[in-house]
């Protein structure tokens, strides 16, 4: 019997849809997961039969072929766990799903006792499923604030693999995750290091409100302990508030990165990075075999603190011209090529 499940992967910093094809069928016992996963998506399989069965479902033993579609991008990441567990439950025919099925995508990584823990890039999915026509995301229950703040579109909270069985059986009559309205409030964002608090330093904070206000660079120059780090600390508090399309842009690049705290719906505050100088060109540019984002990314919309700037590699340095200049920065490997957004003082 074959099941289709609906589910989501991250490409740079965006989503795409990706289709979890689960086949049993009779033969000798073996499970073969094809459409280039990497490790921890292969490994996956140990932590679906476990979780299955502390579930009280019967994990199959026939011949398990599951697919990821499309086949010719490669997948990483545990969070194919939930698809997969759904998809050979409802292949074996334990539960009939099938009239929503094509509603709904999942995402979720498996403990071995069926629980669901959070991965990255809950908001990219959410976004990436609701353009694909999916009326509905379920995903871990610390991913369900991030997600649920995707307008037009319902989010699912489900604690366990059984609760999300009981959640499509239910045709998903549960009430679905409301972000509250101080979890989104960007008018005033919670600064923990206000310029307010300090004192003299007029000069240099003259200086600051100029480059703040015309989106300048500044260099910062004095002895040890003259206040050079605890004012730059602070320059993000006197940026404008965050726009809300600015808010999702910096936070579909942490919630890539894994950077997301537990149950937080949306970055409110403009970002403040700070790498050591010792940093190499791909933490702070980004890259990888797949590349993901660097410190310029994640200063996006933010502030970029390079403190002891002489003691930057030069290499490191020069690849922050491109980036300076177009607000973006493009990483070219054999494999990919991708564009993350750059735009930091």
């Amino acid at each position: 019997m074959l099941a289709r499940v609906h589910s989501a992967a991250i490409l740079g910093v965006d989503a795409y849809p990706v289709q979890v094809e689960v086949d049993v069928s009779f033969g000798k016992e073996a499970i073969n997961v094809v459409g280039l996963p990497d490790a921890a998506v292969r490994e996956s399989i140990d932590r679906v039969e476990a979780a299955i069965r502390n579930s009280g479902f019967e994990f199959p033993k026939q011949r398990v072929t599951v697919n990821l579609a499309p086949a010719d991008i490669r997948k990483e990441g545990p969070a194919f766990d939930l698809p997969i567990a759904l998809g050979m439950i409802i292949a074996t025919g334990q539960v009939g799903a099938d009239g929503i099925l094509d509603e709904v995508a999942l995402t979720g990584e498996l403990s071995l006792d069926g629980r669901l823990r959070p991965i990255s890039g809950a908001l990219p999915m959410a976004l990436g499923s609701r353009d694909a026509g999916r009326r509905a995301l379920i995903v871990p229950p610390a991913n369900g604030n991030e997600a649920a703040v995707v307008g037009d579109f319902e989010v699912f909270a489900a604690e366990t693999l059984y609760d999300c069985v009981k959640l499509l059986e239910g045709d998903l009559r549960d009430e679905p995750v409301r972000v509250s309205e101080h979890q989104i409030e960007l008018d005033t964002p919670p600064y923990e290091a206000d310029m307010a608090d300090v004192k003299g330093q007029d000069h240099v904070k003259r200086a600051l409100e100029i480059a703040a206000a015309g989106g300048h660079n500044c260099v910062m120059v004095g002895p040890p302990g003259s206040g050079k780090t605890m004012l730059a600390r602070r320059v993000p508090s006197i940026l404008p508030p965050m726009t809300l399309e600015e808010a999702l842009e910096v936070t579909k690049l942490y919630s890539v990165k894994g950077l997301m705290r537990p149950g937080d719906a949306l970055i409110q505050t403009r970002p403040f990075r700070h790498p050591h100088h010792t940093v190499s060109s791909a933490g702070l540019i980004g890259g990888g075999s797949f590349p993901s984002p660097g410190e310029v990314s994640l200063a996006h919309h933010g502030v970029l603190f390079l403190d002891e700037l002489p003691e930057f590699p030069r290499n490191a340095l020069e690849v922050m011209r491109q980036p300076l200049e177009d607000g973006e920065v493009t990483i070219a490997r054999a494999q990919s090529t991708l564009t993350f957004p750059a735009r930091f003082q």
